[in-house]
């Protein structure tokens, strides 16, 4: 009875905290840090934009020049001068303009990426509630069959010590070992709601960007709670694409493709381009300009002396391209291509965990009308039967143990075969989120169902 009362002790204490399905989801994408963080690395790309079309610094250069060594006089040589020079150089062709719009198309990326973490919090938090609802519900269920098998226990003992009916020692021993093998499923579902619960911890941490001091504070989220005891409804952003009938590979690649993980890959694609744009102004010679003022002071006999100015221009000749400039192209190509290739694996991964997940959920559906229809019926009845017959001296304890016992493990797969069906649903609406365009379209573009929100 001890492990019983611990039992009772934790979930008691655990009520006190009941977080929800759609609490949970919300709390996690509200207080992610992730996503605060990509804001900032957005900002910091959209500020290296506006940077990068801007001309080098100018350079000036500041010299006394010719001095005579025997005296150090500024005023002996006539060659001796005080120089100031400023030196421009110029962008190479459009590089500046091409880096600049490079940044922006990058910039673009983080949105797509914050929309993918968005829709994978959802996921796994959908998981791992769904984990420990499924743990938590286990735990009533058996608790509730433990106290039955108690009660068989005790009749069972009473009728052997008066020796009523046909009970025998082997149906006492029986019943008490059932009752042991009941509480080791308890402990083996009161650790697995235990490690849902460790888990979904670290995306209920609250964290403030305004207050980012308390963000180590942990002991603000509580270590221990409990879920919901209802199983919440979770549609199918799209009904369509469960129907295999209609289905096709190449219109779930289109609808793939709205996808904000693939969205990103194609910015990073046209960023490589960029690449390749940029790679091939170094083919264009870098201008610069620099002018000089020398001033001279007067002679020893107060005769003036002109100043100097020069004016020049130089600029780089990229004759040797061959093992530069061709191979930074090359190169920026072969980067551009690439970045095609991540699409088309991503691609081809996403369709692939799609169909799986599309044939799972259809399979757990028709596992789910077997035991509401006919299973669950099936064994209750076969209990009370072979109840009513042991009660009637006309049955064995042995079948009456066996028939409850599988009643509760037909009860806990119908359970385990629901949650798992909800975790498919959550999975598949990954692939089409509420946060893009998420329709199932035909082949001649028409909008096909679209599934409850």
């Amino acid at each position: 009875m001890g492990f019983l009362l611990i039992t009772h002790s934790a979930l008691a204490e655990q009520t006190r905290n009941v977080i929800s399905l759609e609490q949970a989801i919300s709390r996690a994408q509200q207080n992610d840090p992730w996503l605060h963080g990509s804001q900032l690395n957005q900002k910091a790309t959209e500020y290296r934009s506006d940077a990068a079309n801007t001309w080098a610094n100018p350079k000036v250069s500041l010299s006394m020049m010719n001095l005579p060594t025997n005296s150090w006089a500024f005023n002996q040589e006539a060659m001796t001068q005080f120089n100031i020079g400023v030196a421009q150089m110029f962008p190479r062709g459009d590089s500046l303009a091409i880096r600049e719009a490079q940044l922006n198309i990058q910039a673009s990326q983080f949105s797509f990426l914050r929309e993918d973490r968005k829709a994978k919090l959802k996921t796994l938090v959908s998981e791992l509630w769904l984990d420990a609802y499924l743990a938590q519900q286990t735990i009533t269920l058996i608790e509730s069959d433990r106290a039955l098998f108690e009660q068989m226990s005790e009749v069972a003992r009473a009728n052997y010590a008066s020796t009523v009916g046909n009970t025998r020692q082997q149906d006492v021993i029986r019943a008490d070992l059932e009752i042991i093998q009941l509480e080791d499923r308890l402990m083996v579902q009161q650790q697995a709601l235990e490690s849902a619960v460790a888990q979904l911890n670290e995306f209920l941490h609250i964290y403030s960007r305004n207050q980012s001091g308390e963000a180590f504070n942990f002991d603000s989220q509580p270590l221990a709670f409990s879920v919901s005891n209802t199983l919440p409804k979770i549609a199918l952003n799209s009904q369509e694409i469960t129907n295999m009938t209609t289905y096709k590979r190449s219109r779930m690649a289109r609808a793939l493709s709205q996808h904000p993980a693939v969205r990103a890959l194609e910015v990073k694609r046209k960023v490589s381009e960029k690449a390749i744009d940029l790679a091939k102004q170094q083919y264009k010679p870098q201008w610069g300009v620099n002018a000089n003022y020398g001033y001279r002071d007067d002679m020893p006999s107060g005769q003036s002396r002109a100043d100097f100015f020069s004016v020049g221009v130089s600029f780089d000749v990229p004759l040797f391209t061959k093992k530069r400039q061709d191979k930074e192209v090359a190169a920026s190509v072969a980067d551009a291509e690439a970045v095609k290739t991540e699409k088309l694996l991503l691609t081809k991964k996403m369709l692939s965990a799609v169909e799986k997940e599309i044939k799972q959920l259809n399979r757990l559906r028709e596992r789910q009308a077997i035991y509401e229809q006919q299973l669950l019926i099936q064994t209750h009845e076969q209990a009370e039967a072979s109840l009513t017959a042991y009660t009637n001296d006309d049955g064995d304890f042995a079948e009456v143990v066996r028939a409850r016992i599988a009643v509760l493990n037909a009860r806990i797969a119908s359970l385990q075969i629901n949650v798992e069906a909800l975790k498919t649903v959550s999975r598949i609406n990954y692939f089409f989120s509420d946060s893009h365009n998420n329709t199932y379209r035909s082949d001649q573009g028409l909008t096909l169902q679209e599934g409850e929100k």
